[in-house]
């Protein structure tokens, strides 16, 4: 009886470590990883993305007034396949700072930071919602940028 019982704790010891919830730090490493690949022009940045995200672009107004636009993941994508040439010659990279990461759920996180594009002296709001997968891939599920450039011209 005592060899079942020590059996059976075990295998939940390492059932718990094997299976173990992701941590703030997991996410920040997740988007630590997404910055890199954008700043570099990673093809895998486009893999980053749940094909069900919400991707929101939030329009600064030279009057300061916003507009918010929201898209789908593949229309995004394929912006971003577009732009990441013009980017790419431009060495445009974004800086983030102030970054906070928040647990919204289990294995989602919200991760809030500034954003500021590369030759640019302002800082935007950005943030970012992140989920561990079943499978332990970690994915965006919804993304915000202020920006004072609008690509997404009719987005839906």
């Amino acid at each position: 009886m005592k060899k079942i019982l020590l059996t059976l704790i075990a295998v939940m010891t390492i059932t718990t470590s094997v299976f173990a919830s992701s941590t703030k730090q997991d996410a920040l490493n997740y988007f630590n990883k997404y910055v890199n690949a954008a700043n570099n022009y990673s093809s895998e940045v486009t893999t980053m993305y749940s094909p069900t995200a919400r991707i929101i672009r939030e329009v600064v107004k030279p009057d300061g007034s916003t507009v918010t636009r929201v898209t789908n993941t593949q229309r995004y994508i394929s912006e971003m396949r577009k732009s990441q040439i013009v980017a790419k010659i431009r060495n445009y990279k974004n800086n983030y700072s102030n970054i906070k990461v928040e647990q919204t759920g289990t294995d989602t996180y919200k991760i809030s930071a500034l954003r500021q594009p590369s030759g640019e002296s302002y800082k935007l709001k950005a943030y970012f919602v992140v989920k561990k997968q079943a499978n332990g891939n970690w994915l965006i599920i919804e993304e915000m940028m202020q920006t004072k450039v609008q690509m997404l011209i009719n987005a839906k």
